[in-house]
């Protein structure tokens, strides 16, 4: 026999194993490959700004709890020195001032947070 080995019966031969591949375009290869880079580059950037637009909602969310958080702060101060604040009154009474309500998630008056910034 010549390089073949015999392995239970059966005759291998040495080399790769499965089909050949055939002779690929090596330009037409590279074309592939940089036009699959090119998609790959515009997924991503997509990606990244679709990550930058639910940030930034976030924290406009973020921002309006804090206010929101704010004006109940306030609100608790006036009653701890026993005056009633208008909203409250109109909140209890069911009168609406023209302004949102405070369960809408909007505050009624903008304020500066606890850390002394104002949000955007």
């Amino acid at each position: 026999m010549d390089d073949s080995k015999v392995t239970g019966g059966k005759v291998k031969k040495p080399g790769k194993r499965g089909r050949k591949p055939a002779k690929i375009d090596l330009k037409a290869k590279l074309e592939r490959s940089r036009q699959s880079a090119r998609e790959c580059r515009a997924r991503k950037k997509l990606r990244y700004q679709y990550l930058e637009e639910l940030v930034s909602s976030r924290e406009r969310a973020i921002c309006a709890l804090r206010e929101e958080l704010d004006m109940y702060k306030q609100w608790c101060k006036a009653m701890d020195q026993g005056k009633i604040p208008s909203e409250i009154k109109a909140l209890l009474s069911g009168e609406d001032l023209g302004k949102s309500a405070p369960s809408s998630g909007k505050p009624l008056r903008s304020s500066k947070t606890d850390t002394g910034e104002k949000c955007p």
